[in-house]
């Protein structure tokens, strides 16, 4: 038996060395995703659907910085280049591993200061990747720390000082605007065109967001080399769709955080966008508001526009794309066409050729309800697509209520649905709560598809969570009666409440603030409001005054509630709007059980040939529900990887484990319980003839605990 497994062995190395010569590209993983056209495939087909239920860990690293009181995660999909694995730790390390033993090379902190590189305000960030670039000389691991884009030395993990300012470049400049006081990060990595890095950024979702304008540096020097204006500038493509003439100068958002993709032959870069702010209500954006909600092709050298199309307009929904478009070649109508394929949060996916953006699917203007809210005007319809079908359900009827739930729990669930706004996926925000579904989580998620090019079927994983959100006013200043107890609660409700809750319950993937007393004297708190963590924005943009004021309210610091509240300047603030949202609230039981029915989540294998869906399965298990009829499926985070093996491997999910599933069928093969959930997408590379497969083990999210591993998984050394 063994000489038999030496055999077979033997022969997948030669399968795979076949491989590697024929899909060179796809043999690697140097870059986030596998490849600049971002889908997630390898051709490597050492591990199959025979062998991959002997999988085995080959190697565990601890990063040893993992935050369980603060929730810390990992999310990045890590690269290999030259047999080295670059990562990220859930402090925002950078790493460099030998791939095939994890034992780790370097370690790069971005917070120790060297004499050329001042520590600036650090936001810990969750960062999805890094960028490798090398002229072959000399080679550089780019990403996002903070607010600063660092440049580090593969070879020795130094900072590259001849880059920006002593290795970095602060992503508040160059922005053509002052924004020193607004967040921006960068939770994707930038993606590199000949010698430019090109980078997004995550910039907060209130009104007091920075603008999501695109930027390629020099991968020398740093010298930012094109712009381009997310938001249209007087004289520019897109001014006229923005019927308020000075909204450019005020009005944030409309970000490629989720990260590009890249046509290096035609040197086509391929930007998602974000929605512009406020997420929820554009009164004082009225229009469709390009380049918001849009696909952009822009001439990667230039930054000039090519192509757009914009999915949603005006969008008061949440609903940025999530993920780059995946490049790929499908047959239509009898001919290969290069084409991208779009997935999104509503379930949809567009279709377009590549170097014209014409659709490959007819695409029609629905009409869509209006919005009862005073000021508000939305589009009246919103562009549709007929085909692929989408991989998500797109309604949710009474019909659909959880039936798994406790009769009384049932009841409430009805009674609240009864009372909501509902009845379509673009049913607008409301004083009386409006039911969001698909939700504000997807559908498809920053994880992003995979798709096998030899076949052109795209896989895709989705949440199916209704949410609610409920729109209210926003609370105004009595000046001359204000104590910080009253301003605080005020501050709070206004900026704070719409993530945290009205009474600091929290909701949806953000925690509650009921305990902060037990974490933070009153100082700690108003730097931590300064500086912001994770999915928390920086609130530089408040005064000392006013931190000081919400810290009174949170920590309930009685001696502080009593201090008189000095009123503020009151000159006219263009970002003023006169509404919030009551909370970001996933629709749930008082359990915290989905109002709807299973599945919860869902994997998906789509033909993007001819449109139709090939196969559908519940994707993960609730702990709660173990005798349901059929799998649960529960949220997940994180993408899909496929290989010419015919195995599709994807963690993502709240239960916490790592799957193996057949390609063709969406049969499971194996599965393996990870330390804490592994919510990112996996690598999969080789290093001497032997295939990994690795997973960032972070947990954090879904009230899940946090960790700090690397985990790779190969077939076992015995094989051999």
């Amino acid at each position: 038996m063994r000489q038999k497994r030496i055999v077979l062995y033997t022969l997948a190395g030669i399968i795979l060395a076949s491989c590697t010569k024929t899909d060179e590209k796809y043999s690697r993983w140097e870059v986030t995703g596998g490849t600049r056209e971002g889908i997630r495939y390898s051709s490597l087909a050492q591990i199959d659907t025979a062998n991959v239920h002997q999988l085995q860990v080959a190697w565990t690293y601890h990063t040893g910085d993992a935050d369980t009181v603060n929730h810390s995660q990992i999310q990045c999909n890590p690269i290999v280049v030259d047999n080295v694995l670059y990562a990220t730790t859930p402090q925002l390390k950078l790493i460099a591993l030998h791939a095939a033993t994890g034992k780790p090379k370097w370690v790069f902190d971005p917070r120790q200061p060297t004499s050329q590189n001042r520590v600036l305000d650090f936001i810990l960030n969750n960062n999805r990747g890094v960028t490798y670039w090398t002229d072959g000389k000399d080679a550089t691991i780019f990403y996002v720390a903070g607010s600063a884009l660092y440049a580090v030395q593969a070879a020795t993990g130094k900072l590259n000082e001849q880059f920006g300012a002593g290795g970095k470049i602060d992503l508040h400049d160059g922005l053509g605007q002052d924004a020193d006081d607004l967040f921006i990060t960068a939770t994707s990595p930038g993606i590199v065109y000949k010698d430019l890095i090109i980078l997004g950024s995550r910039v907060s979702e209130g009104p007091d967001a920075a603008p999501g304008h695109i930027r390629a540096y020099d991968v020398r020097t740093g010298e930012q080399k094109w712009i381009f204006h997310t938001i249209p500038q007087p004289g520019e493509y897109g001014y006229d769709t923005w019927e308020n003439t000075e909204a450019w100068k005020f009005t944030g958002g409309a970000n490629a955080w989720a990260g590009f993709t890249l046509d290096e032959q035609r040197g086509i870069l391929f930007a998602p966008t974000g929605s512009a702010s406020f997420d929820f209500y554009g009164g004082n954006r009225k229009g469709n508001n390009l380049f918001a909600n849009c696909i952009l092709a822009l001439d990667a050298a230039t930054g000039k526009r090519i192509w757009h199309f914009q999915y949603l307009h005006h969008d008061i929904w949440d609903r940025d794309i999530p993920t780059p478009p995946a490049l790929v070649t499908v047959t239509h109508e009898g001919k290969k066409i290069d084409a991208i394929a779009q997935p999104t949060k509503t379930g949809f996916i567009y279709v377009f050729e590549r170097e014209t953006g014409k659709p490959l699917f007819d695409i029609k203007e629905e009409p869509v309800p209006p919005s009862a809210i005073a000021g508000e005007k939305i589009s009246p319809t919103q562009p549709l697509p007929a085909k692929p079908e989408p991989f998500m359900r797109q309604s949710f009827t009474e019909a659909d209520l959880n039936n798994l739930l406790p009769a009384e729990s049932f009841e409430d669930i009805r009674n609240q649905f009864n009372r909501y706004q509902k009845g379509h996926m673009f049913t607008p925000p409301s004083r009386e709560g409006s039911i969001f579904f698909p939700g504000l989580d997807g559908g498809a998620e920053w994880g992003g598809p995979s798709v096998d090019p030899t076949t052109g079927i795209l896989y895709v994983n989705a949440n199916e969570i209704p949410w609610v959100i409920t729109i209210a006013d926003v609370e105004q200043s009595n000046t001359a009666k204000e104590t910080y107890a009253i301003a605080g609660k005020r501050l709070y409700l206004n900026h704070c409440s719409s993530c945290h809750g009205v009474n600091r319950e929290g909701g949806g993937n953000y925690p509650a603030l009921t305990d902060m007393q037990e974490k933070y004297t009153a100082l700690q708190f108003v730097d931590f409001v300064a500086t912001g963590r994770r999915m928390m924005p920086a609130f530089k943009h408040l005064s000392e005054q006013e931190r000081e004021a919400i810290a009174s309210f949170v920590l309930d610091i009685k001696s502080l509630r009593k201090k008189k509240y000095i009123p503020q300047d009151s000159s006219v603030d263009l970002r003023a709007i006169p509404y919030r949202i009551t909370g970001y609230n996933k629709f749930v039981s008082k359990e915290g059980y989905p109002a709807i029915k299973p599945p919860w989540g869902t994997l998906n294998a789509v033909d993007l040939n001819s449109g139709g869906i090939v196969w559908r399965i519940p994707f993960g298990e609730h702990p709660a529900f173990p005798q349901a009829a059929t799998p649960t499926g529960t949220e997940n985070y994180g993408g899909p990887v496929v290989t010419a093996g015919g195995v599709l491997f994807i963690a993502a999910t709240q239960d916490g484990k790592i799957r193996a599933f057949n390609k063709r069928n969406g049969k499971l093969l194996w599965e393996a319980k990870l330390p804490v959930p592994g919510f990112a997408t996996p690598a999969v590379y080789a290093v001497n003839g032997r295939q990994y497969v690795v997973i960032a083990c972070g947990g954090g999210k879904l009230k899940t605990q946090s960790g700090d591993a690397y985990i790779a998984f190969a077939l076992p050394d015995d094989v051999k």
